[in-house]
């Protein structure tokens, strides 16, 4: 379980998020809605160990996070373009590689090849191993960035706002696959997003977000919008 025990994060005198209490076990997919500036990406960035926390714990199964435990999933995918897509999934084992072997994709082990191959086949891309990373739509490098997260071995995958900047086709997927990694993998799953429509077709639990604090903590539903209206109006608004 990843928890958050009333953590506060401020900007200079400022609270961006309030003594926020949040707890996500594995096997679920939460969703982080809220009005632009509310402390959703904080809130990610925090539990990622990102953003310095001011007061309150961020704690995995009880314990401090092992950095690597905890992956992320940005807006900007971060991929290099000149490289194979290979060689990027690879690189998400960076921080558990012995040096000498991350001075080129070249010197990256067979076995993690081997790794990365089997991520990929997780997110139905391996057949594009072998293809520049600027080849691929914006939905294929989004699935590439998650086939990055899960080659790092994490317990719990965060994704801000991961699917903002796609086509509804490549959206739907993504986050199908995030759901799928939560309930199939058993990972802890945390994603921001604008649409509560979104949130209600393939998040487990929603949670809202007004002036750093939480508003609204409650099951997805097909019909959130209309059960939850009064709690994400304000959390939206």
């Amino acid at each position: 379980m990843l928890a958050l025990s009333a953590i506060t994060v401020r900007y200079g005198e400022r609270d961006v998020l309030r003594g926020v209490d949040l707890t996500v076990p594995r096997g679920q997919f939460l969703a982080v809605l809220g009005a632009n500036g509310c402390g959703k990406s904080t809130l990610l960035r925090a539990a990622a160990g990102l953003e310095p926390v001011a007061e309150g714990t961020v704690t995995l199964d009880g314990k401090a996070p092992d950095p690597l435990a905890l992956a992320t999933v940005f807006q900007q995918i971060h991929l290099v373009a000149r490289r194979t897509v290979l060689d990027n999934v690879c690189a998400g084992a960076l921080g558990r590689l012995a040096p000498r072997h991350s001075l080129h994709p070249r010197l990256f082990p067979r076995d993690l090849r081997e790794e990365a191959m089997a991520c990929l086949e997780r997110v139905g891309l391996a057949d594009r191993a072998h293809d520049r990373a600027d080849r691929l739509s914006g939905g294929q490098q989004q699935r590439v960035a998650v086939a990055r997260a899960l080659c790092q071995r994490p317990e719990a995958i965060l994704a801000d706002e991961p699917v903002s900047a796609l086509d509804p086709a490549a959206t739907e997927q993504v986050l199908s696959l995030l759901a799928e990694l939560a309930h199939v993998e058993g990972l802890a799953v945390v994603a921001v997003l604008h649409q509560p429509s979104l949130a209600a077709r393939h998040a487990d639990r929603i949670v809202g977000l007004r002036e750093g604090r939480i508003t609204l903590d409650g099951p997805a539903d097909q019909d959130v919008e209309h059960l939850y209206q009064p709690a994400l109006a304000e959390s939206l608004s």
